[in-house]
């Protein structure tokens, strides 16, 4: 965490354009009390350097208040989007200048509110080493807001998460999922949010050898045999006009999958093209090129799973390639995680989603990723990389450094006591009770919107 924030805290820190917002400035211990001496400038950082051209006229001094609290206030109009410096020079300080930001938001992100989370990750009832409980608990802790417990072939591993949270109080959301491998296509596709498994229409599935629960609605769609789901299939093929040189029965399961993830309310992600299999990637060049162009999906995994630059890398430049082509499409990072456990696997924390939602509701969150209002963000370094749009990313870099360690911190604690709750602590779920409604005021406190 920047030293700045451990010395000052400054809310609200993110408002609306053409809002007459009081900015309020709080010293955080004595030795950086305010003596009433300093001088206090704001800085439209998207103008340019202010030292070198002044003329810009991209500063202006501030009239601010020195409370009876010992907090500094001003109120102020925001005339532009993007980050703005509160600059204090102090004189007869040993550090004589500090820059604290605030950020300004265009009225179309009027009640959209941050939340950052993973799309796409496993338990051990898969190939993860950790319970599904324990996996969503090692993920608060490290600072999401929502995840999904998305195994293979098995949608009924997130039902058993959600069940075990639903009367433990905790902010994080839970959300039903499962990645979907059907006979005869090797796509990886994810469900995230669903409200019946893909999986789980085949009658042959893991999912429905090892669980009877394979929906959270009354009335799913009828199990298929494989024969059955390969006739509806090759019907469906014969009605796309799939051109020579694409795999056609792959192109219109997929096809089938979304459609069907759709109908059962959820987002279908089309996962890492460019994750390398036996030395090759595992899908071929033209049905990525193929499916990415024709969109069948509601998202692209742009980020996640593994360190390798191909993978990540040749996703984020193909991502870039089609919006210059004018071919747009929403975007998510996830981890694709195996092992929850940061300390042990480098790939636990290698990529993640900022969605700009109403809510952190599995809906509101849908909703806000097919209108792109997403960014990912790849964490492999300690310098991190984030794709999207520039104006979200600009917008998110902002809170990487200035909200997501505070928010962090809160987390962590609640993320702690989480496993330990489910892990046999009988008083974690005392403290957790104890400490419920610090995100929401969190939010309330820095988000002005």
């Amino acid at each position: 965490m920047k030293t700045e924030l451990h010395n000052y805290d400054i809310y609200p820190k993110v408002v609306l354009l053409g809002d007459a917002v009081t900015i309020t400035i709080r010293p955080l211990g004595d030795h950086v009390a305010f003596t009433g001496e300093e001088e206090f400038i704001l800085i439209s950082i998207a103008h340019g350097a202010v030292s070198a051209y002044p003329e810009r006229g991209n500063y202006r001094k501030l009239a601010v208040s020195l409370g009876d609290d010992g907090c500094v206030r001003f109120t102020h109009v925001f005339p532009e989007e993007g980050e703005y410096l509160i600059r204090m020079l102090l004189p007869g300080r040993r550090n004589r200048r500090i820059d604290l930001s605030v950020y300004a938001l265009a009225e179309d992100m009027r009640g959209r509110y941050p939340f950052r989370g993973d799309l796409h990750m496993h338990s051990c009832y898969s190939d993860g080493q950790q319970s599904p409980a324990v996996v969503v608990a090692n993920y608060r802790r490290y600072g999401y807001d929502f995840t999904v417990i998305s195994d293979h072939e098995r949608y009924y591993p997130s039902l058993e998460a959600q069940d075990i949270y639903r009367d433990i109080p905790t902010e994080m959301t839970v959300v039903a999922g499962e990645e979907i491998h059907l006979p005869d296509n090797d796509v990886h596709i994810v469900n995230f949010g669903g409200q019946y498994s893909i999986n789980g229409l085949l009658d042959s599935s893991a999912q429905n050898r090892e669980s009877n629960r394979r929906a959270v609605i009354a009335d799913p769609p009828p199990l298929l045999s494989e024969d059955e789901y390969r006739r509806q299939v090759n019907e469906l093929a014969r009605t796309l006009n799939i051109p020579e040189g694409i795999e056609a029965f792959t192109y219109a399961s997929c096809v089938w999958i979304f459609d069907h993830i759709r109908q059962a309310g959820g987002l279908g992600i089309f996962a890492h093209p460019y994750w390398k299999s036996d030395g090759s990637y595992q899908v071929p060049e033209s049905l990525t090129a193929y499916i990415l162009e024709t969109r069948p999906f509601d998202a692209f995994e742009v980020l996640g799973g593994e360190l390798y630059q191909q993978q990540n890398g040749f996703q984020a430049i193909r991502y870039y390639e089609d919006r210059a082509r004018g071919i747009h499409y929403p975007i998510i990072g996830a981890t694709d995680s195996h092992n929850s456990i940061a300390e042990d696997n480098p790939g636990a924390l290698v990529a993640s989603t900022f969605v700009f939602a109403t809510a952190n509701e599995t809906d509101a969150l849908i909703a806000a990723i097919r209108d792109e209002y997403s960014v990912a963000v790849d964490t492999i370094s300690r310098e991190y990389r984030l794709v999207g749009d520039l104006r979200l990313v600009k917008y998110t870099r902002f809170l990487l450094d200035d909200f997501t360690p505070l928010h962090d911190e809160l987390c962590y604690e609640e993320g702690r006591l989480m496993k330990a709750c489910v892990t046999g602590d009988a008083a974690a779920r005392g403290q957790l009770a104890q400490i419920h409604g610090r995100m929401k005021a969190l939010y309330a406190k820095y988000f002005q919107l």
